[in-house]
Formats: C-alpha cells, structure tokens, sequence
C-alpha cells in the first residue's frame, strides 16, 4: 500500500475519501478494467439498467432545472462517495484530479511531514507517523487529531485532502506547527516539525543482537521491499544467524507480492500462503511458496501489533498457520479486503472490493463492519476502552472463531492475526511529563546538542563499548529538565520520577543514533522495548517449533 505521507479525503463525506490502510493493488497489480460505456451488470442486469437510468435523469433534471448553478462533476463525486460508503471502509472512489497524488504513495516521492491520515467527522486523525520522517521523530503518534496547522483552526471547517496536502507538505526544511488532541487529554499539545523528504526505505534496520539471534525492521511493503530484505537476511546469514526477529510492528501494509514472496523465504515446499475469496470465482486465488528461501530452518518471532496491517498480517498468519514461527505481541489491526483498481472515462478511478484475504487455516482476515463505518473508525479507541492492550480480549476466543494450523494448533479469528504470545502496553512508566518532553522535542533536542558538544570523544568510541559504558548521569537528566522548562514543559518530579528509566533509555538511543544510525540507536532502545525482550525469551518455543513440534 501505500508508503504515503498523508491519507486521503474528499468533500463533505463523514468518512470523505479513505484511501485503505492498505492499497491492496496487491492481487489486483495489473488487473485494470475499462469504462467507456455503460454496460449494465451480468448479475442483475435489469435493476442496474433501471437505476442507472434514475440517476442520469436526477442528474439531468438537476443540470437543466435546478434554480442555483451546480458544479455537476463535484455533485457526482459526492454521491459517488456517498454511495460507496454503503458498502465497506476500504472501497474508495478518487477523482482525477487527485489520482497523481494517490500513485505517488508508493513511491515517497514527495516533501512533508509524513503522516498517515484519514478524515473522520471533519477531523483529521492521524493513521501513522511514517518510519523516519519528521511526525516519527516528533512523537507524533497513530490516533493523534490535527486541531491546527500554523495556528489556523482545521478541526470542523469541512477542510479536503487538497487542503490537508496545501497545509502539511512544503519544501524540504520549511517549518510546520501543529496543534494536536490526543486521547483524554483536555489540552491541546503543540509541537513544531521540519519538513523533509519522506524516506522510501522499508526496511529501517538490521543487526545481531548476539552471536546468533538476527533482527530485521521493516516499516511497510512499498516497491523495494522484498530486496531490502533479502539484503539485510544476506548481511546477518554472513554474520551467524540461527534465529531472527522480523518486527512488523506498526507496519500498515502494501504490495501483496512483496509480502508473499518474504513470506517464502521462510517455507519449504509449496505450503499454502494466503487465498482469496469473493463473489463466484472470478477473483479467487490461491498463493503457494515456490522457490527455495534463505531462512527455512532457523528459529522465527514475528513481533506484531494493532498498527500492523494487511500485508503484513498476510506474513504473520502464513507463518503461524504452517507452524513456521511464532508470533509475539498483540492483535494486529485486521485488513484483510482486496481492492481493484478500476480507472474511469475521466482520469479517476474506483478502487472496488472485489474479494477478502484467508489464512491457510481458513481465517479472515478482515475485521468486522457489520457496525457502520463510524464504529469500524472508533476499533482501536474500543480496544482501549475494553482493556485489549493490557490482556487479550477473552471475547474473541470463542469456538465459532477457532481454527487449526497444520500441526493442528488452535488459533483464532475475529479479524487480524492473534499472537501466540500476547505481550501487553507497558504504561508503568508513562506520564504526562513525559509526552510533552516528547511533544516539545526536547529529549530530541537535547541528545543532539550533546552529541555536538562532545562528538570527537563519543566518535572515538565503538558501538559495543557506548552500548555498554555510557551511562546518563543525573546531571545530564538536570539539564534535560532545565532544557524542558525552558520548553515551557513545567517540572512534576513524581511524573519525572516514574519516567526516569524511560528518559535515560531514549535519551541514550538518541546520541547512538546521532553517532552509530539506526544500527545504533534501535539496539539500545530494544534495551528498554518489553515486546522485544519478551521475543528473546521466547526462541524455545520457536525453535520447538522450527524442529517440528506443536
């Protein structure tokens, strides 16, 4: 999908355009059908026929009659979208006027500060910081509600995704400042990002944790996915890996084939990997491994999350179903739809539902939206709400949603792929405190003036040996306090003392990264990463099941 800065809308639209946390172009990559005339529908031609002709006579009507002058193409994109919003959250319409901006998604080839979003009840709400970009780095976070951009009021204006681009994307280096609701939190937080361009990498690390565990990040399934993998599964084999971490977390998807085919890399034989199922047969399929994979042997922990999606729940559940690996963390968000790409007579195009995702044990994918799209928006404020993120949700193990993997392991449906090893939030040391040091950049900000301060004595010094001997010292925390407040972040040494861990932890990863890149700066912060550590506890298990056991 979609490596996109940010998401989509159109108009009035409770919902406007929702570009789907997955383009699942995926299946549908080349499936491209015309639409020069009107044919009516093979399945139910008649009523097809008659309705088409109703709205062409309203339109006509409304064109000739109508006391106001009416821009009819605007009209019929709204009733367009109207229409489709009847059906599923992820079937789109986008007018021609916006296709250009909807295919650079995949490339990244734009400046801004990279965000993910969507347009629910007049409100911008943020999907994902995209990995790397500026929103990442600020601690922007998924669920957060634009309010302001350069103190212009956003919220309730009935602003377009034109409108959302015109304000967020700028030129390299140019400053934005956002004014952001998030959760319960009755006060605005602010937070000013430079622009940059939006980095097209996927996959943001890979390194040896020790002598023989791997570990591989990748942050979406865009066009270059799969041979960055390759090359960083490559660089660790050379290095001794036996066992490997593929963290997933936070990845919303993207292309199909990239994901079945890393998915291969880790099955022998021709095992099932996903399948397709829509109305008749036109567009069921069926995805087999096929080539001899770099990494069939060795032990396996995929961590995932609720911010992992689509494709990379198509990874997860071909790896979990085959009894290849284990799957760490918590439930992960649940797209399992399949859009096709149809482009229209005037340069737009429908991206049309055509079929759902299954595992190889028979489970889809796809979460429910039996609900509305209104409460399918609110699923990951509900997962809060019903405490999912602190222990799993005993109402989704239930027998109608249980199925088996191939060494008859039970696992369950409900919609996105259920862990093996549920691993909940941590917000023991979480505060108040410290999300306006985040807010502000100050931690940020701090960490890079150290390292300016002190760059040729930190320069001189191995990855291994500041991993192990440097420490934050409590006069270093002084002057991160002294820096906040200038922030204007007002002291609460009880929220500081509860974070302190928190803050030496990120504090440290950011002068690494500052020095060392990300190959410095996710080892130490995986020091302090409980899902992580929870994985490298759990290779016997992984290994177990590498040999052959359930």
């Amino acid at each position: 999908m979609e490596p996109g800065e940010e998401k989509r809308s159109i108009r009035n639209s409770p919902i406007q355009i929702k570009l789907p946390l997955l383009f699942a172009l995926a299946l549908a990559a080349g499936v491209l059908i015309g639409a020069n005339t009107f044919a009516p529908s093979t399945t139910n031609p008649q009523d097809t026929a008659k309705s088409y002709l109703k709205f062409r006579d309203i339109l006509s009507y409304i064109d000739r009659d109508y006391v106001d002058t009416v821009n009819i193409e605007a009209l019929t994109d709204h009733a367009i979208t109207e229409m489709l919003e009847k059906l599923d959250p992820h079937t789109t319409y986008i007018p021609a006027k916006d296709m250009a901006m909807a295919r650079s998604y995949l490339e990244g080839d734009f400046e801004g500060i990279g965000v993910e979003f969507n347009i629910f009840n007049d409100t911008i709400y943020v999907i994902t910081p995209l990995s790397g970009g500026p929103s990442e780095a600020a601690g922007i976070m998924a669920g957060d509600k634009i309010i302001k951009v350069n103190g212009e009021n956003v919220a309730g204006t009935k602003i377009t995704n034109e409108g959302v681009f015109k304000r967020l994307r700028g030129k390299k280096g140019s400053e934005v400042k956002l004014s952001i609701a998030r959760g319960s939190n009755p006060n605005l937080l602010s937070f000013t990002l430079k622009r940059d361009k939006i980095p097209t990498v996927s996959v943001d690390v890979s390194y040896m944790v020790n002598d023989k565990t791997g570990y591989i990040k990748v942050s979406r399934f865009s066009a270059n996915t799969f041979e960055e993998f390759k090359q960083a599964l490559a660089g660790l084999k050379k290095r001794g890996l036996n066992q490997l971490i593929l963290d997933l977390r936070g990845n919303p998807g993207g292309y199909m084939d990239h994901a079945t085919r890393m998915a291969d890399e880790f099955l022998a034989g021709n095992k099932l990997l996903v399948y397709t199922d829509g109305k008749g047969n036109r567009y069921d399929s069926k995805t087999f491994a096929r080539t001899k994979g770099d990494f069939e042997n060795g032990s396996l922990i995929i961590l995932l999350d609720e911010g992992s999606a689509s494709a990379s729940e198509i990874v997860a559940g071909a790896i979990q179903d085959n009894d290849r690996g284990l799957i760490v963390g918590r439930r992960s968000f649940g797209k399992g739809l399949v859009q096709m790409p149809i482009p229209l007579n005037d340069g737009s195009e429908l991206r049309l539902t055509i079929s759902r995702y299954y595992t190889p044990s028979g489970r889809s994918i796809q979460k429910t939206y039996a609900n509305g799209t209104e409460e399918y928006e609110k699923d990951m404020l509900n997962r809060l709400e019903h405490g999912e993120f602190f222990k799993p949700d005993s109402s989704l193990y239930v027998d109608s949603l249980k199925f088996k993997t191939a060494r008859g392991r039970v696992v369950y449906g409900g919609g996105g792929i259920m862990p093996d090893v549920f691993v909940p939030q941590d917000t023991s040391a979480y505060s108040e405190y410290l999300s306006q040091l985040y807010n502000k950049g100050v931690l940020r900000e701090y960490a890079l003036a150290y390292y300016k301060n002190n760059q040729k004595e930190l320069e001189k010094m191995s990855f291994g040996q500041y991993k192990k001997a440097f420490k934050v010292t409590d006069k270093m925390l002084d002057d991160v306090v002294k820096l906040a407040s200038r922030s204007e972040v007002t002291y609460k040494a009880e929220q500081f003392n509860r974070s302190k861990s928190i803050i030496r932890n990120n504090l440290k990863a950011f002068i690494a990264r500052s020095i060392y890149g990300n190959q410095g700066f996710y080892p130490v912060l995986h020091e302090a990463d409980e899902e992580f550590q929870e994985a490298l506890k759990q290779f016997g298990k992984a290994q177990k099941l590498a040999k052959g056991g359930v």
